[in-house]
């Protein structure tokens, strides 16, 4: 079974109430019916009730099991707002202002996912990730140990080999112990994806020592946090990357480490080279690229393409499913 095929039907298998601010998208509406219609999950859809409503009839999506909601409007928005305030009292956040921002689909979205209302949400085919991702850490905050927002693309192979390649979108610079977060969220969001054991190599430019420099020293240094904080986890670097997949070169580069030639999460130093890196996979080696999938807060909160379709709001709502699934689970 492919990795997709097998997120979908762990997704039918328990579908979980996801929350899709963009109400005021055709895409939002077409991915909707199909999340209902398949079983996937339980869509609601945010935005001015009528609009959507005739959004959904006009695209001929209309039908059962779409819940719509109007933020502000819902009973909801003040409960949220109350609880908000609370939560950035810190930053000078008042009842009233935050009332207002409680009109605001991605943030009312949010705090719907925060409060267990929803399960996860899925946005930004209508809005920046800037937006998404203020709104998501102001709203629902970060996963217990995990310092940094990161990413993962799930990068699958012809061959159907799976790897999780983090962060190649979100984290420009991540200093040692940003990385070292970044490796432990990757590795749960690839186990919950994939059902593997996640092997996580920390990779560079050397392998043990091979070179000297401060970019390597930052590697070493996040491998030792990594696994301080996770020492059940299988991780190791600094590992060059033919080292860390290749098991004939592993075992003469790294011939002691547990990960050399046999990772399947490879962490990148930067973003540069994370970006770099998945899209020469996907391009020279015709893998398909599945994300960002957004790791590190307290509960899933996606973030789409501008340019996505609706089979990928679809794709992405049932890794949010998943995901979710995984976390109530711990």
């Amino acid at each position: 079974m492919d990795p997709i095929t097998r997120i979908l039907e762990q997704a039918k298998a328990q579908p979980q109430t996801i929350v899709l601010p963009e109400g005021n998208d055709p895409r939002t509406w077409q991915a909707a019916r199909k999340l209902v219609d398949e079983g996937i999950a339980l869509p609601i859809v945010l935005g001015n009730t009528a609009d959507v409503e005739a959004g959904l009839s006009q695209a001929g999506v209309a039908g059962e099991g779409i819940s719509v909601i109007n933020p502000e409007t819902s009973d909801k928005r003040k409960v949220y707002a109350e609880e908000f305030a609370k939560l950035r009292a810190h930053k000078g956040m008042t009842p009233e202002q935050a009332y207002e921002l409680m009109a605001d689909v991605l943030y009312y979205g949010a705090m719907m996912v925060r409060v267990g209302d929803a399960a996860g949400g899925v946005t930004g085919a209508a809005h920046t990730t800037g937006d998404v991702m203020r709104s998501a850490i102001q709203a629902i905050g970060m996963a217990p140990g995990i310092k940094i927002v990161s990413s993962i693309f799930l990068m699958v192979l012809p061959d159907n080999r799976v790897f999780s390649f983090g962060d190649c979108a979100i984290v420009p610079e991540p200093d040692a112990t940003q990385l070292a977060s970044i490796a432990v969220a990757s590795a749960a969001t690839h186990k919950a994806l994939t059902g593997e054991e996640p092997v996580v190599a920390m990779l560079s430019f050397s392998t043990k020592g091979s070179a000297q420099h401060p970019l390597v020293d930052k590697v070493v240094e996040a491998t030792k946090l990594a696994v301080g904080q996770a020492p059940d986890l299988k991780i190791d670097g600094e590992l060059q990357l033919d080292a860390a997949i290749v098991e004939a070169v592993g075992k003469k580069k790294a011939p002691d480490s547990p990960v050399a030639g046999q990772a399947n999460v490879l962490v990148f130093p930067d973003l540069q080279a994370g970006n770099i890196g998945y899209k020469l996979t996907q391009r020279l080696a015709n893998a398909e690229a599945i994300g960002p999938v957004v790791q590190g807060l307290a509960k899933p909160f996606y973030d789409l393409s501008r340019g996505c379709s609706a089979d990928d709001i679809v794709k992405t709502t049932a890794i949010c499913c998943v995901v979710a699934k995984s976390m109530q689970e711990g």
